[in-house]
């Protein structure tokens, strides 16, 4: 965590004993190009050259303590619904983000309730992208007693079945099959 020009930022660096090849130059490229469909937090500074990236520090909560914090079964429903639409919009780029199953330590909520996806150094561009899928996972496991907690209710079998033929044909039709199994 540092500072640049008045803003608070996070530094990211390869690390010198990392095994990992190009990992750094990886979030970079990504984060350059899904910033500009609204994803991720702002890339600010970089180098690939020296292997190290800033970008504007995300004040908030990982999802699974938002949820557990948050009082209000509408507000959580609408951070679900938003991070649905991210991974949307990343399935329709064709980027596998690779951590969507596990989503606790990448991604945040933010004090006005908007969803920011950290950490993309494993992004990959894939012919049949997976992040929906895996949020259906995380949604029907993990985090499907923490939302019963909290009055929402999402029946595994409807979303995972929801889940699997989207798997299968990526269409907006089927999409919403999934977003009504949120929704109610």
């Amino acid at each position: 965590k540092g500072s640049y020009k008045g803003k608070t930022v996070v530094v990211k660096a390869k690390r010198k004993e990392s095994r990992a090849v190009a990992t750094v130059q990886n979030e970079i490229n990504w984060l350059t190009k899904l910033n500009e469909a609204g994803i991720g937090p702002k890339l600010l500074l970089s180098s690939k050259e020296k292997d190290w990236l800033a970008y504007k520090f995300v004040e908030g909560e990982f999802i699974t303590d938002f949820i557990s914090s948050c009082k209000e079964e509408g507000k959580i429903r609408s951070v679900i619904k938003q991070l649905l639409l991210q991974c949307r919009k990343l399935d329709e780029l064709k980027v596998n983000k690779e951590e969507m199953s596990r989503p606790q330590k990448h991604v945040l909520i933010n004090g006005s309730g908007k969803v920011v996806m950290l950490d993309f150094e494993r992004c990959r561009k894939a012919l049949r992208p997976k992040n929906i899928t895996q949020l259906c996972q995380f949604l029907a496991g993990h985090a499907n007693s923490l939302l019963r907690q909290k009055g929402i209710i999402i029946n595994r079998g409807k979303i995972l079945e929801a889940a699997r033929i989207y798997k299968n044909s990526q269409t907006e039709e089927n999409f919403k099959r999934i977003e009504a199994c949120i929704t109610g």
